[in-house]
Parts: structure tokens; sequence; C-alpha cells
């Protein structure tokens, strides 16, 4: 089997995110509510904890779309400063014009 592409991995993060996002909203307002019995909000904190890991929107990292590259990352573009300078110096990337010396 092939090994998957980080890209790959953070848009299925991303679906798990959305996918739970109501019920871990929901859990944790029950946890978080003083009002309620410790019992209930502790039930609340174990159903939480047995969701997936990632989908927790803290596991979520800015990755460049085309290669994966998590660092200098332009979000407004979705791409990296390496990629930005590759498309730019061949005008693939409208109204950007990049200077040469």
């Amino acid at each position: 089997m092939a090994k998957k592409s980080m890209v790959e991995r953070e848009k299925k993060r991303q679906r798990l995110v959305q996918k739970y996002a109501a019920k871990r909203a929901r859990l944790k307002e029950i946890a978080n509510d003083e009002s309620l019995p410790m019992e209930e909000r502790f039930k609340a904190r174990l159903k939480l904890a047995k969701l997936p890991r990632n989908s927790s929107p803290t596991r979520l990292h800015n990755r460049c779309q085309l290669t994966g590259r998590p660092h200098a990352y332009y979000r407004k573009l979705k791409i990296s400063r390496i990629m930005l300078r590759e498309l730019g110096s061949e005008g693939q990337i409208p109204g950007l014009v990049k200077s040469s010396w």
C-alpha cells in the first residue's frame, strides 16, 4: 500500500473535524456546565475522549495544497513560499510579478 501524502491526511482531518463538530460542542457544553452533577459531566468527558483524535480542530495544520509543506504558508493563496515563488516566476499567479535583477 502506498504511503498517503500529508495533503490527503490533512483533508481527512478536515472532514473528521466537520463531521464531529456538533457532537464535540454538545459534549463540551455538558462537561463545562457546573450546574449539572459531577457524574454526568464526567460521562460527557469520557464520551469526548472516545471521539476520534483527528476530529479535534487543534489537530489541523495549514499546509501547502500543492506540496504539503507546513511552513512558510500563505493563507490567502493556500500555498507555501516556495510554490509561490515558482508559480510567480512562471507567471501562473494573476497579478503577481516576480522581479529578478
